[in-house]
């Protein structure tokens, strides 16, 4: 039974979406989930209010939109460390920009995390935000330090060579 494809199992009983499902789930806090989804359904709302259009569509767009390409790892070689830019998976891309997103809609100054949020949603989608810079600053240090990608074999080469043998 854990393979049961079902996508209303595990998507939000409204929009049946799982991505609005991931992000109540990032939202959450203290266990309190019946609030998460009233909060995630108001910025839905106030989301269709501002554009007369579909918010789920506009949400996808946005998550899309702020999904990196890379992400940096820190790596110790030789007594020093290095950020390491590493491909990222769509699964992995998909949670870092939510967790972005929401990261920069608490940043906001406060006006109620209703408001911050759909903001923040509809600036993403519009290319703007602070989602979107971290993104952009992302890509920035990961083609800076394009020339340390050789050490993230290395370094699984060597703990295979000394402790796997």
């Amino acid at each position: 039974m854990l393979h049961n494809n079902d996508p209303t199992k595990y998507s939000d009983p409204i929009y049946q979406s799982i991505l609005v499902q991931k992000i109540v789930n990032r939202l959450i806090r203290h266990g309190k989930k019946s609030l998460s989804y009233r909060i995630i359904y108001s910025v839905l709302y106030k989301i269709q209010e501002k554009t007369q259009r579909e918010p789920l569509a506009i949400l996808e767009y946005a998550v899309r939109i702020v999904t990196p390409t890379v992400q940096l790892r820190t790596r110790r070689v030789g007594g020093a460390n290095y950020q390491v830019p590493q491909e990222v998976s769509p699964r992995r891309g998909i949670t870092l920009a939510i967790q972005w997103i929401l990261v920069a809609a608490r940043a906001r100054p406060r006006r109620g995390i209703i408001n911050c949020l759909s903001t923040e949603i509809l600036d993403a989608a519009c290319g703007s935000g602070g989602s979107i810079r971290k993104r952009e600053e992302i890509h920035r240090i990961a083609e800076a330090n394009k020339a340390f990608a050789r050490y993230r074999f290395l370094i699984r080469l060597v703990y295979y060579v000394f402790i796997c043998v």
